[in-house]
């Protein structure tokens, strides 16, 4: 009697561990789809971030091109040169963020002289 007894209880334990290893693995695998979802979501933030700064240095060209042309009288050419400038400037902030130019350092400059 003890013998099915223990039996039975090693039975239910091994079905018991076996049920753990599952939902372990499972547990598992969502953290894994977790990790994959926010480091897809990083990606779509950093894009929009370097797209908006694109877009915003040229907006902002653009409008002093407007308002240089309006106040100066050289209709077309303030609009061109600050345009040009604006997309100049966004293609630098967007390479600055990215990391592929590095930011100028004034401090170092500075600690230099001394």
């Amino acid at each position: 009697m003890t013998d099915d007894r223990d039996e039975g209880l090693e039975q239910r334990r091994a079905q018991l561990e076996a049920e753990l290893a599952s939902k372990r693995a499972a547990v598992r695998e969502d953290e894994r789809g977790e990790v994959r979802a926010e480091e897809s979501r990083k990606g779509y933030a950093q894009a929009m971030k370097l797209s908006s700064e694109f877009i915003a240095a040229i907006v902002v060209g653009i409008v002093l091109g407007y308002v240089f042309d309006r106040f100066i009288g050289t209709t077309p050419w303030g609009m061109i040169v600050f345009l040009l400038l604006g997309f100049c400037a966004g293609v630098l902030n967007v390479l600055r963020s990215a990391g592929k130019v590095a930011t100028p350092m004034l401090d170092e400059r500075k600690t230099d002289r001394k």
